[in-house]
């Protein structure tokens, strides 16, 4: 493993090259037999931190290949290795399978257990149903598709007033404060999913079939079974996520539908029209008053006088290049974070386009790879990550926790950033438990043609965003809205995580105003922590509410609306 302090690594210098499949399975497979013939727990135990190095040199290449890939997607040399992945990850999938089975029937196990805790071997059992050497093709295929949809949006190329725009850049000017102009705007970016429905539909009509095959193959009823074991959700059923997205629908779509109206009214707009959403004030959205590079020299600030855990953080993303935060031709759009683990670094990823989403997707993301930081040494990789849900915990607790600081990048716009942020997080919510309940549609009748999942999302948005009005556009009035969420096609079932630690989150912001030190102290730990629990026992560890309790939305709902209402929004 390579000393990630060093003051001479940059991410430009992190050494790439192909994994030698053969012999990594051949290493692999000796490594497997060592452990399953151990005499010893010590000798199983050094076996175990072999297979755990040998894993780590997988994925340094695997992630090293997809963040280069994705920071230009035309690099011939990135998209064959992107390619090869997509071909044997499967294989090296089919190999951490065996590796389970054999953990899961140690000798030693109860020792291991003691050592490592019951989560690796929780972790260990969903992951031993998601998988079969008979679905190899299958899962080959999939990754293409997922991948072939991700190059589609990334080669978006859309005219507009003269200029050629992607899917980040237009963003920009849906956010003008002229009507006229982010009306055509948005029509433009629709434009461009309309002219490539056909497509989005053949690719995603092809996913849902590869994914209900591969769930027949594996005994499970349907693909929904089959997600959840997939995301690791040993703690929680669909029935308890029915449950939540109906306390979404009680508690949250009102209080949405309210913040819509107020909105309506401070726009001065008879009807509030799907292209006037986004943005909330006549006076225009709050943005940050610098570019990138003052950006980051003001989150430095930030995270310097936050924490010295955070300051010791942030300069090493800084030092050794750890983030791409600026749109560009042929870059895959999104943002994400990943964690190259044979250099021990986070990596950040996005796309600024000059909007206040700048810098939430920037403390989002940082939230993330502050995480992985925190817990990149406990030794194990099934611990470097929590389940996704518990994820976006830390990513949406860290844009709260860092509002005392949102005047080094607002100045005089500050109250508005925390009115539109906190506004947009309760409006979300409705959003992604659409998502969640349309993907439990698509994957309940693997069958029905684009036109019925179409129609049906259309009536689930109309339950939980009652406020959308598509203004005449037939694209998105034929249920067309839904194209462009990129984890319905590449990590399904993934939205719902989002929605579940937002209300995590507004926990988080609750205490932190009642008191900064304390909730400070239970996210560090909740980050420490990494994925060494389930869900549910990391929201235990934090002092959380757990969101399926039946008063833990309505437990925030009551601060977040007083807050609301002590805003006066007209003056924005």
């Amino acid at each position: 493993m390579v000393n990630s302090q060093s003051p001479t690594l940059s991410f430009n210098t992190f050494a790439y090259q192909r994994p030698d499949m053969d012999a990594f399975t051949v290493r692999f497979e000796q490594l497997l037999t060592q452990f399953e013939q151990a005499p010893s727990l010590d000798a199983q135990s050094r076996t175990l931190e072999a297979i755990n190095e040998l894993r780590s040199e997988m994925d340094t290449m695997y992630n090293l290949c997809y963040i280069r890939h994705t920071k230009d997607t035309r690099d011939a040399f990135y998209e064959a290795e992107n390619n090869f992945f997509d071909q044997n990850m499967p294989t090296y999938q089919a190999l951490i399978s065996r590796f389970y089975e054999k953990l899961l029937h140690s000798t030693f196990r109860p020792e291991l257990e003691s050592k490592w805790g019951k989560q690796l071997f929780n972790l260990a059992t969903l992951a031993r149903k998601t998988f079969d050497p008979v679905i190899l093709e299958d899962l080959q295929e999939e990754n293409q598709l997922s991948s072939a949809y991700v190059k589609l949006k990334a080669s978006a190329k859309i005219p507009f007033q003269g200029q050629e725009h992607n899917l980040a850049s237009i963003q920009k000017l849906e956010f003008s404060a002229d009507r006229a102009t982010r009306q055509a705007a948005a029509e433009a970016k629709w434009g461009f999913f309309a002219q490539h429905a056909a497509e989005v539909e053949q690719i995603f009509d092809q996913l849902v079939k590869v994914r209900h095959r591969i769930a027949g193959k594996l005994g499970f009823k349907n693909f929904i079974e089959l997600a959840y074991a997939r995301m690791r959700r040993s703690d929680y059923n669909a029935d308890m996520v029915a449950g939540f997205r109906e306390q979404i629908r009680q508690h949250i779509v009102p209080i949405a539908s309210a913040l819509y109206e107020r909105q309506r009214q401070r726009l001065g707009l008879e009807k509030l029209k799907y292209y006037d959403v986004d943005v909330r004030f006549r006076s225009g959205n709050p943005a940050p008053k610098g570019d990138t590079a003052w950006i980051i020299q003001n989150a430095a600030r930030m995270y310097r006088e936050l924490s010295p855990e955070t300051n010791a953080f942030f300069e090493l993303m800084r030092q050794q290049d750890l983030m791409d935060l600026e749109t560009r031709p042929g870059k895959a759009t999104g943002g994400y974070c990943t964690f190259v683990s044979g250099y021990q670094t986070p990596y950040i990823f996005s796309n600024f386009n000059g909007t206040s989403g700048d810098i939430e997707v920037l403390t989002h993301e940082a939230g993330h790879a502050f995480q992985v930081y925190s817990s990149r040494q406990i030794g194990i990789d099934e611990y470097q990550w929590p389940t996704y849900e518990a994820c976006e915990i830390h990513s949406m607790s860290m844009e709260f926790f860092t509002w005392p600081w949102m005047e080094l990048f607002f100045a005089e716009d500050t109250d508005k950033f925390k009115f539109n942020h906190l506004s947009n997080a309760v409006c979300f919510l409705p959003y992604g438990v659409a998502v969640d309940e349309f993907q439990h549609f698509v994957y309940e009748h693997p069958d029905v043609s684009p036109q019925e999942r179409n129609a049906a999302w259309r009536a689930i948005e109309q339950k939980y965003l009652p406020h959308l009005d598509y203004n005449g556009n037939d694209f998105l009035e034929n249920g067309g809205f839904w194209y462009k969420q990129t984890h319905i096609f590449t990590v399904p079932f993934y939205y719902i995580d989002y929605t579940l630690a937002q209300i995590c989150a507004f926990q988080f912001w609750k205490k932190s105003r009642e008191n900064h030190a304390a909730a400070w102290n239970d996210y560090l730990r909740l980050c420490q922590a990494g994925g060494s629990q389930s869900f549910l026992g990391l929201v235990q560890l934090a002092n959380l509410q757990s969101p399926f309790g039946p008063q833990s939305v309505a437990s925030v709902v009551a601060v977040i609306k007083e807050w609301l209402s002590q805003t006066d929004d007209s003056t924005f």
